[in-house]
């Protein structure tokens, strides 16, 4: 044969022993869901026909493993598969390869959830910052933190900076660029990062709070990281990043170094939890975004102008808070034309630590934007 040479010693001496498990939610007949299993165990790993590969430690230990399969409701299954800990390679973009590289093709296939063993967490170290860190930034204990969003699109750098300096004077807590904003001619990225950072900060220093900037460092991959830094030369509070366009280990490499906290749109991912096939909500905006650094999530929230539902968002919230090795939780951010309609719905459903992100329903209250985010202040309060 031609893998007689092969030596299973030498591969059990590679390997823990320790996997880490990911629960499939499966479609179709019992005969199909079974099948789906197994094509699971196999196409994630070695990609190669059982009966060919050789006896012992492949097939053993490297093929996938169901450990739990059951029937959820009609023509629906949930199956748990194990995989070994050192198939992820100790990288986030080959971890995420095996929970759902190839299968991401077929039909009738979800994840619903991702357990990492211990391992996993040695190189996955997740969000930085989280829910503690972003409120000892901005210094503020319990209430839900104020988000909006500078546009819109074809704005000078002087009217966003203008904007910024409104936002900050009425009380918001994190001031971002809206996710169109990049290096357009009439908004460079840099003169924008400038002014918007100064004039957050002049009034900070005006009414003694720590109000922060947030640019959006979306760009090709040899721009992001000038930009990340030059944003956090001029003071900007944090980071905003599509990781859907720039992909999710660009943002774990942000988290791991430039030490500024992360909040990642979600842009161009949308499609990928959309049908009863992908990722669920919760593991795409919760789970793997929190795995890959991000200290906050951005996510369309049920009631605006996207077709989340109620058990989506709270999906995504439990997966933002739930205990995820030592990764601290991180805050999650409804939003997709929310209004101060929609902030005490927010609140009953998501309680305190959240970002209530309001973007152009602040334009929608009055001509005085100031007043308008007081009354986003007061109306967060009073929920």
């Amino acid at each position: 044969m031609f893998f007689s040479n092969f030596n299973n010693d030498d591969l059990l001496r590679c390997l823990s022993g320790d996997r880490f498990r990911v629960v499939y939610r499966l479609f179709g007949t019992l005969e199909e869901a079974q099948r789906i299993a197994g094509d699971i165990c196999t196409e994630q790993t070695v990609e190669f026909p059982i009966r060919l590969l050789p006896c012992g430690a492949i097939t053993d230990k490297i093929v996938g493993q169901i450990e739990n399969f059951e029937q959820d409701e009609e023509r629906r299954f949930i199956v748990t598969i194990s995989f070994a800990e050192e198939s992820a390679a100790s990288e986030l973009t080959q971890f995420l390869n095996v929970v759902f590289g190839n299968i991401s093709m077929k039909r009738g296939i979800q994840v619903v959830s991702i357990i990492p063993s211990a391992g996993i967490f040695k190189f996955l170290c997740g969000a930085r910052f989280g829910v503690a860190g972003i409120r000892k930034l901005i210094g503020v204990g319990s209430r839900p933190l104020l988000f909006t969003a500078l546009k819109p699109m074809g704005l000078s750098a002087s009217n966003l900076a203008e904007l910024a300096a409104r936002f900050a004077d009425g009380g918001i807590d994190i001031i971002k660029d809206d996710h169109g904003l990049s290096n357009q001619p009439f908004s460079p990225f840099e003169e924008r990062v400038k002014r918007c950072t100064a004039a957050v900060r002049e009034s900070n220093e005006k009414t003694g709070r720590k109000s922060i900037y947030v640019p959006n460092i979306t760009a090709p991959f040899d721009c992001i990281f000038e930009r990340a830094y030059f944003a956090k030369s001029c003071g900007a509070g944090g980071l905003m990043i599509s990781p859907g366009l720039t992909g999710l280990d660009v943002m774990q490499h942000l988290a791991d170094e430039v030490g500024l906290p992360i909040i990642a749109h979600p842009a161009f991912i949308g499609g990928m939890s959309m049908n009863l096939q992908g990722l669920t909500c919760g593991v795409l905006y919760g789970t793997i975004m929190r795995l890959a650094g991000a200290d906050a999530t951005i996510f369309p929230n049920f009631g605006g102008r996207f077709p989340l539902t109620l058990e989506d968002c709270k999906d995504i919230v439990t997966k933002c808070r739930e205990t995820l090795g030592n990764i601290p939780p991180i805050f999650p951010s409804p939003a997709g034309g929310m209004e101060l309609k929609n902030i005490k719905s927010m609140l009953q459903n998501y309680g305190n630590n959240m970002l209530v992100l309001i973007g152009s329903g602040l334009f929608s209250q009055g001509d005085n934007l100031i007043d308008n985010c007081k009354k986003f202040l007061e109306e967060t309060e009073n929920s």
